[in-house]
């Protein structure tokens, strides 16, 4: 084959792959995100504690409490986690930048001074002292679309480290509401443990009375001060959740632990949310989560790598041209050391087409792994709001029952008091009583304290707050 028929072979080749190579990215179509029953209402959200209303962007404005719309703002503009995300993505741009510049032309200039002596010439030495000089600038055609879909994979990529990005400003709003939420719960649980506490002091003061007066024993005294040091010991409990929850709030905060919010300190009540939660629907739910966004994100991309793998099976086909100056160094700037060149410049691994041939497979593959890793993060976002939802309309009839439980427990407790004052019961029935209603007021306070977290995780689950950034 001549070196004109080679040529021309390589150019039908370039002309056969004007067209972009590869696969152009679409959306799966049969996946776990279009199932029917994937994009309707939630199973467990038809409870009346639930409406099928949007997702607000900034949920915790739901609490309608300033002060935790203080902290999650505060968080969002100074936590660590989403600084470190924010360069990431500054990153990511920076390679989708560097995969466009690609397209545009490529200068070089080079330069040389040498000593030679020419054999055959018969000069002396030393030789003779030449010189050259030159600028070329290439342009690639890009006909086979290697360039476009190595973009197109940049873009996608950076669009998935965006997608993270959110992830963790929505990570960082629910950690932020929690910590707040523990830090409430404590000094809730402080206060209602000391009501407790103070009821039965007042038991033991009076016993000791009536020791004092006949009536009763120091095996009394000594019951009665055993549950009043019980219901103390709790006490310190709760202060050291506090104080945990402060630190870990000043850590949301970009601050040192013992730079926590001083403010925060006496939130004496539960944040809950006076209205049904909006949920939306699972549809909502799969355009909203951004770990599923980061998923499809890395399909589309891994998708255009397949297509930078197609080119290689084509010639890369690029324009350029070259001006120099060349020859001994007496003779610089004359015209016969001027010269120029113009025209394509092909390249084409072809020697290497089973390389190219394994490489388009494992791109191939890689993109059926991701297909089934979108369809496992779909599935599992789907089956984190389910489980939030089912467990906080639970959680909701729990309270309740408890609620109930404690109020029968205090009225029972009031009761006993009264009978035992009169002589008409025992002290032990008066003890068993308070005990109960210890036990009955500790596990409300449990129970409420775990209603309001399982409120932030509905929220955590559907993957709200990072829309709208501050």
């Amino acid at each position: 084959m001549t070196v004109r028929s080679s040529l021309a072979l390589a150019i039908a080749g370039a002309l056969a792959a004007c067209s972009t190579a590869g696969p152009d990215y679409r959306p799966p179509e049969r996946s776990a995100a279009t199932a029917a029953s994937a994009t309707a209402a939630f199973a467990a959200g038809d409870d009346h504690a639930f409406v099928q209303a949007p997702l607000p962007d900034r949920w915790w404005q739901l609490y309608e409490d300033p002060m935790l719309d203080r902290l999650v703002e505060q968080a969002l503009a100074a936590n660590s986690d989403l600084r470190a995300a924010d360069a990431n993505l500054r990153r990511a741009t920076a390679v989708v930048q560097e995969a466009a510049a690609g397209r545009t032309i490529a200068t070089m200039a080079s330069g040389g001074v040498d000593l030679a002596r020419p054999s055959g010439t018969g000069q002396g030495l030393p030789g003779t002292v030449g010189y050259d000089l030159g600028l070329s600038a290439t342009y690639p055609l890009d006909l086979n679309g290697k360039i476009r879909r190595a973009i197109e994979a940049a873009q996608a990529d950076a669009e998935a480290v965006q997608a993270a990005r959110d992830a963790v400003r929505v990570s960082v709003a629910a950690a932020t509401a929690r910590a707040y939420v523990g830090v409430c719960a404590a000094n809730y649980g402080l206060s209602v443990n000391r009501e407790v506490t103070a009821l039965q002091r007042r038991t033991l003061d009076a016993t000791r009375k009536l020791q004092r007066g006949g009536r009763g024993t120091a095996f009394d005294v000594s019951r009665a001060q055993t549950v009043v040091d019980e219901s103390e010991a709790t006490l310190p409990g709760f202060e050291a959740r506090r104080q945990a929850d402060l630190f870990l709030l000043a850590t949301l905060l970009g601050r040192p632990p013992a730079d926590y919010p001083r403010e925060v300190a006496a939130c004496a009540s539960l944040p809950f949310m006076t209205k049904p939660l909006p949920i939306g629907d699972g549809a909502g739910l799969i355009r909203r989560r951004p770990d599923i966004r980061a998923a499809e994100r890395s399909l589309a991309a891994d998708t255009a790598r397949i297509g930078v793998a197609m080119a290689d099976l084509y010639p890369q086909v690029s324009f350029g041209g070259s001006l120099g100056l060349a020859g001994p160094l007496d003779n610089l700037g004359s015209g016969s050391a001027f010269g120029f060149s113009v025209g394509p410049l092909l390249s084409w691994s072809f020697p290497n087409r089973a390389a190219v041939k394994a490489q388009i497979a494992q791109a191939g593959a890689q993109v059926d792994a991701d297909l089934a890793s979108f369809d496992t993060v779909v599935l599992g976002a789907l089956r984190e709001a389910e489980t939030a939802l089912s467990t906080y309309a639970r959680d909701r009839d729990k309270v309740t029952a408890l609620t109930q439980a404690r109020d029968s427990a205090a009225l029972s407790a009031g009761q006993a008091e009264k009978l035992f004052r009169f002589g008409r019961s025992g002290f032990f029935d008066l003890l068993d009583a308070q005990r109960s209603l210890a036990t009955a007021e500790a596990s409300v306070v449990a129970a409420r304290t775990q209603l309001a977290l399982d409120e932030v995780d509905i929220f955590l689950a559907l993957g709200g707050g990072w829309q709208d950034r501050p």
